[in-house]
């Protein structure tokens, strides 16, 4: 018997990279998933790729950082499927400057697309994991948003955001049997990171005790843990996954 079977996954961003990686562990180990991402190419490719695991997948594709259009997608999902046991949100974007040259649309395209998504679909299906009393919240957040990092003002404080949003709900919850937690990965190799001048790829790598790049599945095994039976005594944890960089 897989750990995950019978449940309901919804993981978003799931078109590509950590997204995908994600939604393919948790399916591995039992779930159904619920793929959502802005690219329906992409996130209809890793649904069929669930389906021929044996497993149930839909896909969704609209912007996570729409309130109606979140709505519509939360009201779909209880209405056809009937429930939902996890929600991973994991989707990300980056548009990297200095804070002087920083103009206010990539402030807020990564703020909405990082942060208040988040909020959109948590507050979404809280109501219903309150009702059914139990519950695996994961949000992905990034080291950067634990210890900063030089031309990501944005993206670090929308992952920093992520971290204040998810204790608090922890306490906000926890009497209900949901549990909200954190995974923040480090210099992870996917196409996001791939683009990065080899220069900083190599100042980085000096810097991870570990010696090498995290991949995709490094995320997505922490993922599984914090979705699972065993993680079920723990709540408003953030687990970093970065080869030690933020030590």
């Amino acid at each position: 018997m897989n750990i995950l079977d019978g449940q309901i996954a919804i993981v978003t961003g799931s078109g590509r990279g950590i997204g995908r990686a994600i939604a393919l562990k948790l399916a591995s180990a039992g779930a159904d998933v619920v793929c959502v991402a802005r690219t329906e190419k992409n996130v209809t490719q890793v649904s069929k790729e669930i389906t021929a695991m044996g497993r149930r997948s839909w896909a969704f594709w609209f912007d996570v950082s729409n309130s109606d259009e979140v709505t519509k997608f939360c009201e779909q999902v209880l209405s056809e499927i009937g429930k939902v046991d996890i929600l991973v949100n994991n989707a990300g974007v980056t548009r990297d400057n200095l804070l002087i040259k920083m103009n206010e649309d990539d402030w807020d395209y990564v703020l909405d697309t990082n942060l208040k998504s988040v909020f959109l679909l948590t507050r979404c299906l809280i109501r219903h994991f309150i009702k059914q009393r139990a519950g695996r919240i994961v949000n992905i957040s990034s080291i950067a948003g634990i210890i900063g990092n030089a031309g990501q003002c944005n993206y670090s404080a929308s992952k920093a955001g992520i971290i204040g949003f998810s204790k608090s709900l922890a306490r906000e919850v926890a009497s209900r049997n949901i549990t909200v937690n954190v995974v923040a990965p480090g210099f992870i190799d996917t196409e996001m990171t791939a683009i990065l001048p080899e220069s900083i790829k190599s100042e980085v790598l000096a810097k991870i005790p570990l010696g090498r790049f995290g991949d995709a599945d490094d995320v997505a095994e922490a993922v599984l843990f914090l979705s699972g039976p065993g993680a079920k005594y723990i709540t408003g944890q953030v687990l970093t996954v970065d080869g030690g960089l933020a030590i």
